[in-house]
Formats: C-alpha cells, structure tokens, sequence
C-alpha cells in the first residue's frame, strides 16, 4: 500500500537560495543527522536550462541527474545503506521531483519539492512544500512497519530538516 507525507516550512529567504540550495545534492548529507553519517557517493549531473538572468549557474540536478548516497539507517550499526535517485521532473525556482530508482530502502518512494514566494507578516520569504509517496517491501508486513515506525521516522527526519535548516541558513546569513 502507498503512504504519503507532507510537510511545510516558511524561510524568510529568496526563493532563488531555497530553490538552488535543494537543487544541489552536496546538501542532502548536511540535512541528515550526524548518526547517519551520509555522503553522497556519486552524483551524474544533467543541467537544467539555464535561466535568462542568471550570471552564475549554480551546482544543480535537473531531469535526469543521478545521485547515490549513503548513509546508516540506524544509530551505531556500522552498516551502510545506499540509496538511488534520479530527479524526474525540474523546474527553476518552483518545483523538482526526485524517485528512487532502482536501488533504496522503499519499494517505491516519489518525493516532490516545491517552493513558492510568500509574505509573512510583512516580511518575503518562501514557503518550502515536501510531498512524499512511499510504499515499503513486504506487502502487509511492510504496512504494519509503516504503522509502528516508518511514519513516525519520516516525520522525525523532516522535522530534523527544518530545523537544520534554519541554522544551516542563520550560519549563511551570518558571514
């Protein structure tokens, strides 16, 4: 069975550093937590189409890039799990889809990164949209682990994320 997440997050950024930020793999491992030790192994890039203003293009993954990480998926297990994405669908300061393939802990995971402007309280910034569809290996197996953790352990992981994120941008802004 597919199971899906969605998460939310405002930033008081441009939605041009949100945007590239996520676009750029070398990120990801810095939104993990140092437990999980996560690299990413290998990375095939395929630009996006460049952007009519753009004087620098920034290190991004469009339709078609490829990336393997690494990491433990579990406190103190020496084990390494590696995980296969390829980005699906990209387009610039709005929206990326990444899906694992072929290789990676689900029997399907489709993650959709979208960001639009938003003004809060006066203030512009952007609203940071994640929608994840999942489905586990085991079949009825895999739904009661989605019940007893899974969920829980995704939603753990996003809100690491948004946290880490705000210090990972504080520390930006600050030098």
């Amino acid at each position: 069975m597919r199971h899906r997440f969605h998460g939310q997050q405002w930033l008081a950024l441009p939605i041009e550093s949100v945007f590239a930020f996520f676009a750029n793999p070398a990120n990801l491992p810095r939104l993990m937590p140092e437990w999980q030790n996560a690299r990413v192994d290998e990375a095939i890039f395929v630009a996006p189409p460049a952007l009519a203003y753009e004087q620098e293009r920034p290190r991004v993954a469009g339709t078609g890039s490829r990336i393997t990480i690494s990491f433990r998926p579990l406190p103190l297990l020496p084990l390494r799990m590696r995980w296969d994405a390829e980005i699906v669908d990209f387009e610039w300061n709005v929206t990326f889809c990444d899906e694992q393939r072929p290789r990676g802990p689900f029997r399907y995971w489709r993650h959709r990164h979208t960001v639009t402007p938003e003004a809060q309280h006066g203030i512009s910034g952007t609203r940071i949209a994640d929608d994840v569809e999942y489905e586990l290996p085991l079949g009825l197996l895999g739904d009661a682990a989605n019940i007893i953790f899974v969920a829980r352990q995704i939603r753990a992981i996003f809100d690491f994320r948004q946290k880490r994120l705000v210090e990972l941008f504080a520390v930006a802004q600050s030098v």
